[in-house]
């Protein structure tokens, strides 16, 4: 099949799926459809097991999909699709390019269209079949229809022949589905990458080039490479100090300092709010000493061994701020926010791992975003296949913390969970209105297309 070939089945499935209806199981067929198109006619282009990863992924990520409907579900169909496109076609490109192609294509594909060259075939009718099709259809139904215009205009009867009828078709609507089917297909099958991005691709290796190894650049061009080194050993020795008074501080704070209980949440998202920000600056300082020379310099040993007891001390701050997390949930109960700071910790701490490893192995920059790439998509699959609303439910309920109705109602695909309690705890009666109830039955009246299928498995209630 040629592109445009996908790029017309694409539209054409697009269109049949999501004329009339809202985003639900008919986006999972779609991905599952162009899943299935990527795996059978570029199996050829299937050479490490990654490719066989993302093809589950993919599936996965739209069952997910099907089943919640959320954002965080569409996030990782939308990833998983994309990811294994760009890994069956792009084989040499770092998968880091992808984000940026993403941001380009959406903007070049609605020009790129109108360069009919570049995607559509340019050859001689020769096939008979397409011959005939030519000469007995198109061309006789071009003069039909001029042909009935013309006698419409003279016969009142013989025009009401064939207007008195209405097709319950929405033409507007569909001119709209068919443009964004087609230019979703466009975008998907027959992207643009420039030539750039294969040029700057080997700045993008995990490893440097045997011949960038042995030059030690300056950063500077006005200062040498011992004032270089020197002024690092100096910046990261204050940085250590100043991070080990910080740490100090902060956990005399969190944990010895008497908080009124009103000001516990304010304070606690204050501290967790320098923590990110402090290892997002953290990871920027490793980068900016070790993007090159000091990696291979043999006189930069205390510059290394001040880098690795920062990248250390900022782990120490970590786990405090993962204890103090911990001690919050104990005291509050889950919600999505303190999930959220669970999960940026931990990828804090994997970058930390990897940013140490770049140090000892003397890997490039793009090494750290290289396979940080992969732990935020894996992120992204895991949010997707957990009921987290369930499970901040379940965990709240069994230690009686944030259990407040409203709270339990705003919380998603938990309402079993939530209709038990309330039930239990004669709560039905004050939420006999609850929106959340009437979320429900508007999402079991949707069309199969446009449903999400967890909602079909809720009972009505009574």
């Amino acid at each position: 099949m040629k592109k445009i070939h996908f790029i017309l089945v694409s539209s054409m499935l697009f269109i049949l799926l999501f004329y009339n209806e809202a985003l639900g199981v008919n986006l999972a067929i779609f991905g599952m459809v162009l899943t299935g198109l990527i795996s059978y006619c570029f199996q050829d282009r299937f050479v490490d097991r990654s490719h066989l990863v993302l093809v589950i992924t993919s599936v996965l990520s739209c069952i997910a999909f099907a089943w919640y409907g959320d954002f965080v579900s569409f996030l990782a169909l939308v990833l998983s699709v994309l990811f294994l496109q760009f890994k069956t076609q792009e084989t040499e490109l770092k998968m880091i390019q992808i984000f940026p192609l993403i941001f380009l294509n959406g903007f070049a594909s609605l020009g790129r269209v109108l360069m009919f060259s570049q995607w559509l075939p340019q050859r001689k009718v020769s096939n008979n079949l397409a011959k005939k099709l030519i000469a007995y259809v198109l061309i006789p139904a071009i003069f039909l229809m001029l042909f009935f215009v013309v006698y419409s205009f003279g016969s009142d009867h013989f025009s009401s022949l064939f207007t008195d009828y209405k097709l319950d078709i929405d033409i507007l609507h569909l001119i709209v589905i068919a443009c964004l089917g087609f230019y979703i297909s466009f975008s998907f099958w027959n992207y643009w990458v420039p030539e750039i991005c294969y040029e700057k691709n080997s700045m993008l290796d995990n490893d440097f080039d045997t011949t960038i190894e042995i030059e030690n650049q300056n950063t500077f061009s006005f200062l040498d490479l011992e004032f270089e080194r020197k002024s690092g050993e100096i910046t990261l020795l204050l940085l250590n100090v100043l991070l080990l008074i910080f740490i100090g501080t902060y956990n005399y704070e969190q944990f010895f300092e008497v908080v009124k209980t009103t000001q516990l949440s304010a304070d606690t998202h204050e501290r967790v709010n320098s923590v990110i920000f402090s290892i997002l600056m953290a990871v920027g300082v490793i980068l900016f000493y070790f993007k090159g020379g000091f990696n291979f310099d043999e006189k930069a040993t205390n510059l290394k061994r001040l880098a690795k007891l920062w990248i250390v001390l900022n782990g120490v701050l970590i786990v405090s701020t993962l204890i103090k997390n911990s001690e919050y949930v104990s005291f509050f109960g889950l919600t999505y926010k303190r999930l959220g700071v669970y999960a940026f910790l931990i990828l804090a701490i994997i970058g930390l791992v990897y940013a140490f490893l770049k140090i000892i192995k003397q890997k490039t920059n793009a090494y750290l975003f290289n396979q940080m790439v992969w732990y935020f998509y894996g992120t992204v699959l895991l949010c997707s296949f957990v009921n987290w609303g369930n499970l901040i439910t379940t965990y709240n309920i069994s230690v009686n913390k944030g259990v407040e109705p409203r709270f339990l109602s705003n919380l998603n695909f938990n309402d079993e969970t939530r209709r038990a309690y309330f039930l239990e705890n004669d709560l039905n009666v004050l939420f006999v209105h609850d929106p959340r109830e009437g979320e429900i039955q508007s999402h079991q009246r949707d069309s199969f297309l446009s449903k999400a299928l967890y909602y079909e498995f809720i009972n009505e209630k009574k």
